[in-house]
């Protein structure tokens, strides 16, 4: 495999940095994670690192070195990243349950595929293209979806920021898998919080992906999304690889103008995983609580699901 590959994130408005990102990869894989940790309970930075944790270290147990069974390997790594924070929170005597949304992708003989649960986005590219995007689990998309409410209600619905669906609540995680898709050379793959998409349109997104290098599109969409966000603006995190293609690929005529190194892994040993995630993360202080409590989060989340399943019968 050979890609170009860029990371940044930034504390913005916020007293501590929730989101978390990461990527490992073998000789014949490459896992693409980001979390946000949910602001709403406590830890929700120990939350995000607990899923990236996890989640590399059973890719380090099953790429040997590819994953065989993908969509099964990203549903069970979400179902264990769930389970291992209720052991957090057990072990640490915690009142609440740390909680994060997640996006993450496993490419593999130059195809991808990817899962989520929450608002976490992942934006595939070609030519100046979106060819698939994650939707999020977030009550004004459902509400888009079903034709109840106006693509354009998304920066100003009151519900906009609700969310039916993470890793940590109390209730399993509904996880939403992708079909595998063919990457091409050029191809850009970027996963991102919502402290970028938020602030930033899907045309902008792909303006600077398709214009600029990813080594400069994402910190300078980073900047832009601080900047317009103000002195409230969440925290703003990016992950991003450029597809090079595998070695039966011919990769002639691919941008990469030295800005960003080329990852390479034909070389690389079968048994040999490489990773920016840590293994054992430590908690941020200080502690970050919105205003609302557990009870009333949980009362919201069970009132979506619950109109989702109203919508959808009348729908039938």
């Amino acid at each position: 495999m050979q890609f170009s590959v860029y990371q940044e994130s930034q504390l913005g408005g916020r007293k501590v940095n929730q989101d978390r990102m990461g990527y490992s990869f073998t000789r014949d894989a490459l896992l693409l994670v980001l979390a946000d940790g949910m602001g709403g309970h406590l830890r929700g930075e120990m939350a995000a690192a607990i899923t990236l944790q996890t989640m590399s270290s059973m890719f380090q147990q099953h790429a040997t070195p590819y994953v065989r069974k993908p969509e099964r390997f990203l549903e069970e790594a979400f179902l264990e990243a769930h389970d291992e924070i209720h052991r957090y929170r057990i072990a640490n005597n915690m009142p609440d349950t740390p909680r994060t949304t997640v996006v993450a992708c496993l490419i593999q003989h130059n195809t991808a595929i990817w899962a989520h649960c929450g608002d976490s986005r992942l934006y595939w590219l070609r030519r100046g293209q979106i060819l698939g995007r994650t939707r999020d689990h977030s009550h004004i998309e459902h509400l888009i979806a079903q034709g109840l409410a106006d693509p354009a209600e998304r920066a100003t619905h009151p519900d906009r920021n609700k969310l039916y669906n993470c890793i940590g609540a109390s209730s399993l995680p509904k996880i939403e898998v992708s079909r595998q898709v063919s990457l091409l050379t050029g191809d850009v793959v970027m996963l991102c919080s919502d402290g970028l998409w938020s602030m930033l349109p899907d045309e902008e997104i792909v303006h600077r992906l398709s214009t600029q290098t990813i080594v400069r599109a994402i910190p300078d969409m980073i900047s832009t999304a601080i900047t317009i966000g103000g002195e409230t603006c969440d925290n703003t995190t990016a992950l991003a690889i450029m597809w090079q293609g595998s070695p039966e690929v011919e990769t002639a005529g691919v941008n990469t103008d030295g800005s960003a190194a080329v990852i390479s892994t034909m070389m690389l040993p079968e048994n040999l995983v490489s990773t920016t995630i840590l293994s054992a993360p430590e908690p941020e202080q200080p502690l970050e609580i919105d205003a609302f409590n557990d009870d009333e989060i949980e009362k919201a989340i069970a009132e979506i699901r619950d109109a989702i399943e109203k919508s959808s019968q009348v729908l039938k």
